[in-house]
């Protein structure tokens, strides 16, 4: 199991566009990537903050989505309104698998 965290940081203004293009990759995921697990969106308490939590079946499945036309679709939608991302990916250890 691999899991990738990604703390999405948006410019001031931008955050219904980025909160709507994150529905639409986590859409996308859900309809079209069987071996994404799950792929969650939490908005901060932060204005402008909202954290993924994505789990992926192996590394090549997160390579594929990360390469796919959700990710893609997302980064086109938000291009010029994004002020940072930070991604920490590994091996998930709790709960053992």
């Amino acid at each position: 199991m691999i899991t990738l965290t990604a703390t999405i940081r948006c410019k001031p203004g931008a955050e219904d566009v980025v909160r709507a293009a994150l529905v639409e990759v986590g859409d996308f995921a859900a309809k079209n990537e069987p071996r994404t697990l799950s792929f969650f969106v939490t908005a901060g308490d932060t204005p402008g903050v909202f954290v993924t939590h994505e789990r992926f079946a192996d590394r090549a499945a997160m390579e594929a989505h990360n390469a796919g036309a959700g990710s893609k679709g997302f980064f086109a939608a938000t291009e010029g309104l994004l002020a940072g991302v930070d991604v920490v990916t590994g091996s998930e250890i709790f709960p053992p698998t």
